[in-house]
């Protein structure tokens, strides 16, 4: 078994990654491969489902060359959630472009199934808000908008998934429609209670049931992977969408525990354990992790835009050439700058739930420069965050759960010292960031490792994680609550201004 690796595919919102883990945790191999960003119009978001996979298929042969093929043990997968792909179940053809978490087009629809009174039903069921966030209204869009699609649907021809279906349909050719219960419970069509596709659900957004895939748990047979994709036929045999791996990956297994994850977005999850709490401040009721039949929820707040935002930076206005700048930049900012951006690109999250609301920078001067600027974007994600735990704390407080004292942070932001004690500084509590920052990518990894008895449980696989560094907040109470005042007049300016046409 020392020899032997796990496979995890980690196919995210800007790029497909395959990482070799050890039975440690410690990364043997990884790649990676960026795909294209597809904006047709205000506020819409895609993704060509075919570069996804090709993009996945190069990463894995990538590693599985440079680490033996013979020597993989099995598959782990983790992925963007809610990001909606149809295809064709004969030709395994996508029907259309995916279309991406971040879209907005079904805004309109999601608002009016609110007017007409149906959002409680939803919540209930599904923990969920109705919001164009979740998978539900992009399928239906798909089916009205694609000629002919509803009447396949309805004849059994077409397939529905998340990206975690995609990937396995395309690694099994076929053989395998899955998905598993944390990646189900984000399409506002599964009830995270009785852990089933829901009548009513199905009827509300009018979805053929035919399309859906078998629901498994976390840790389970998902099929294997044809030899001729491949170059083997490997199990696969763990999967969990992206927030809920890094929330295994972060070995938040105890009620109370808590993780936020900086990739493109940033999510913050609370472990509360087999009880599934009702938030009172617009967070997600979701599904942690189901092992064994037994189901763990979480409550989460979902910030839409961290690393996207640095992208942008990148991208976008071009005053930055890479993301390892934004660091030094952040301390050579003016100490007296009160610049604040709301990067409300493609809406607001929790706990403001606003789709149409449009991103703004406040407060600059002719002596506001770059620095400025990237200093004020990390805030913007330290910002988002506090205001997350502190609904967090109280939606747990409420419940009669233990406030968490810590928070576990990890994705590709966190290598920045600067965001990491400014996180500190603006939640007022220590922040943990691990050993093993590939947290996401480890989670599936660890699931797989549990379906092969690697482990006998998460306990065993707990004593894996290890704390690289702490930081404690530094920042005194009064500067704290101006930097928060200023804060939420922005917040305030963009939610009430809405877009300027």
């Amino acid at each position: 078994m020392s020899d032997q690796f796990i496979l995890s595919i980690d196919q995210g919102t800007t790029s497909s990654r395959a990482l070799a883990f050890a039975r440690n945790g410690q990364v043997l191999g990884l790649g990676q491969s960026e795909f294209r960003q597809i904006f047709p119009a205000d506020g819409w978001v895609e993704h060509d489902a075919l570069e996804i996979w090709q993009t996945t298929l190069q990463v894995c042969r990538q590693v599985l060359d440079e680490n033996g093929a013979e020597n993989c043990a099995g598959i782990g997968i983790t992925n963007q959630r809610e990001t909606v792909v149809l295809w064709d179940r004969a030709t395994s053809q996508p029907l259309a472009n995916a279309i991406v978490w971040q879209d907005r087009r079904t805004a309109e629809f999601c608002d009016d199934l609110k007017m007409q009174g149906h959002e409680a039903m939803v919540s209930a069921k599904t923990g969920l808000l109705l919001d164009p966030y979740f998978s539900a209204s992009k399928l239906a869009w798909l089916l009205d908008h694609i000629d002919g699609a509803r009447a396949r649907a309805e004849a059994g021809e077409l397939a529905f998934g998340t990206i975690d279906s995609w990937l396995v349909w395309q690694l099994t050719n076929g053989q395998a429609h899955v998905t598993d219960a944390s990646n189900a419970a984000r399409t506002s069509l599964f009830n995270i209670h009785d852990n089933q596709w829901d009548e009513d659900l199905l009827a509300l957004f009018n979805i053929p049931a035919s399309l859906l895939p078998e629901v498994r748990d976390n840790a389970a047979d998902f099929g294997h992977s044809e030899a001729s994709v491949l170059g083997a036929s490997l199990p696969i045999c763990g999967m969990a969408g992206d927030q809920q791996a890094a929330t295994i990956g972060q070995a938040c297994f105890q009620t109370g525990m808590i993780k936020s994850t900086y990739g493109t977005g940033c999510f913050v999850l609370a472990n509360t354990g087999t009880r599934a709490v009702a938030s009172q401040n617009r967070l997600l009721t979701t599904i942690g992790y189901r092992l064994n039949g037994q189901t763990h929820y979480a409550l989460e707040g979902s910030i839409f835009m961290a690393g996207a935002i640095i992208q942008w930076l990148r991208d976008g206005l071009q005053i930055i050439e890479k993301a390892s700048q934004t660091q030094a930049l952040a301390e050579q900012a003016r100490a007296d700058s009160q610049v604040v951006m709301v990067p409300a690109f493609t809406g607001l999250g929790a706990p403001h739930w606003a789709p149409n609301a449009r991103a703004a920078i406040f407060n600059m001067t002719r002596d506001t420069g770059r620095a400025e600027i990237v200093r004020a974007a990390l805030e913007a994600v330290s910002l988002q965050t506090a205001d997350l735990m502190q609904a967090i704390g109280d939606d747990m407080a409420a419940a009669g759960l233990d406030v968490p004292p810590h928070l576990r942070v990890d994705g590709g932001m966190v290598a920045n010292d600067w965001l990491c004690q400014n996180l500190a500084d603006m939640c007022d509590c220590p922040i943990d960031r691990p050993e093993i920052t590939e947290t996401t990518a480890l989670g599936a990894a660890m699931l797989a490792m549990l379906q092969l008895g690697w482990f006998a449980n998460l306990q065993d696989l707990a004593a894996n994680w290890a704390l690289q560094s702490q930081f404690e907040p530094s920042m005194d109470a009064a500067h704290r609550a101006a930097k928060k005042h200023i804060w939420q007049l922005a917040i305030n300016r963009v939610l009430h201004d809405d877009k300027l046409n």
